[in-house]
């Protein structure tokens, strides 16, 4: 089982505390660095000192970082137009010697949305959106060199693109999807993902929706095994019963709550629990790591848990 380090810098980090984390992260022999894309804080706080915009700061990361890989979990489609998506995360995995991943979803937060100024139409069109952009994505990252790329949808038209730059990564940097939609999501997973996601779910209902992933691949005529499985976990690990609580307190969660719905205790329970995921077919956890200032917290997981998961 692989495990990165996934963070929520939207609550409040400048980019100089996720550099120590994503240093931390790769000292420690993480397999990622990841972080969220969101422009508003939630669930209570100031936000202070005010977002961060992902693909700025995984460019910095790529540069101050050798060899963790970087990546976004996940950047909403109603951020950016699809082609210049596809060229900041082609540049920045040219940037990282080809470290890079990237999520990409329908997005949700309305709040954030109004906050900035950014549209937000209904849900439908939202994943029309999405599926049109992964299709523009992948194809511009995988047109050859010499030749153009044309795409006519209902919301994006691209026509006679040079479909440069190049990633550095064969076929461009792999394709994430998450989400815990039953059909929907397993279908746009099926024909362009190369990592399927779910998040925040407990053991059972991975286990059902890998299951509604792998048939969604199999009726596109896609191997099942061809689809790297992950899911995401908040965590919350101490060496004792009173750094657990302790280290629950900091995020403003409940030790019970998070031993129900998360990763938590010490790290031979942490480590249990997540061989509950990996025994539903996760190959790969990111663990929510929601005091980015505890970087101690990191070199525990690194240290202790890893090598009971490995």
């Amino acid at each position: 089982m692989r495990l990165r380090i996934f963070t929520e810098p939207q609550l409040g980090a400048t980019y100089e505390q996720q550099l120590a984390v994503a240093l931390c992260a790769e000292e420690e022999g993480f397999d990622a660095f990841f972080r969220s894309d969101h422009y508003l804080t939630m669930g209570g706080g100031d936000g202070m000192p005010g977002p961060t915009d992902a693909w700025i700061t995984l460019a910095g990361l790529a540069r101050d970082t050798t060899t963790i890989r970087l990546g976004t979990m996940v950047t909403s489609a109603t951020f950016r137009l699809p082609g210049p998506l596809a060229i900041a995360v082609a540049q920045v995995d040219a940037m990282s010697g080809g470290r890079v991943e990237l999520g990409l979803g329908a997005g949700w937060y309305k709040e954030e949305h109004e906050a900035y100024g950014i549209p937000f139409p209904p849900t439908k069109e939202r994943f029309e959106r999405l599926e049109e952009q992964l299709a523009i994505i992948a194809g511009l990252w995988s047109t050859e060199l010499g030749a153009t790329f044309d795409f006519q949808g209902n919301h994006y038209q691209v026509k006679a693109s040079p479909a440069l730059p190049k990633p550095v990564q064969a076929g461009g940097p792999p394709l994430i999807i998450g989400g815990v939609g039953p059909k929907r999501t397993p279908a746009l997973a099926a024909r362009f993902a190369a990592e399927y996601n779910t998040p925040f779910s407990p053991p059972e209902q991975v286990a059902t929706l890998n299951a509604a992933v792998s048939q969604a691949a199999t009726a596109a005529g896609r191997d099942p095994a061809s689809i790297h499985r992950s899911c995401a976990v908040v965590v919350c690990c101490g060496r004792d019963d009173a750094e657990v609580a302790r280290r629950a307190k900091a995020i403003g969660r409940e030790v019970d709550e998070l031993k129900a719905n998360g990763a938590c205790g010490t790290p031979q329970e942490v480590a249990s629990r997540l061989k509950e995921w990996g025994a539903a077919g996760a190959e790969t956890v990111y663990l929510q790591c929601l005091d980015m200032a505890d970087l101690d917290h990191v070199r525990l997981i690194g240290r202790e848990v890893a090598p009971l998961v490995a």
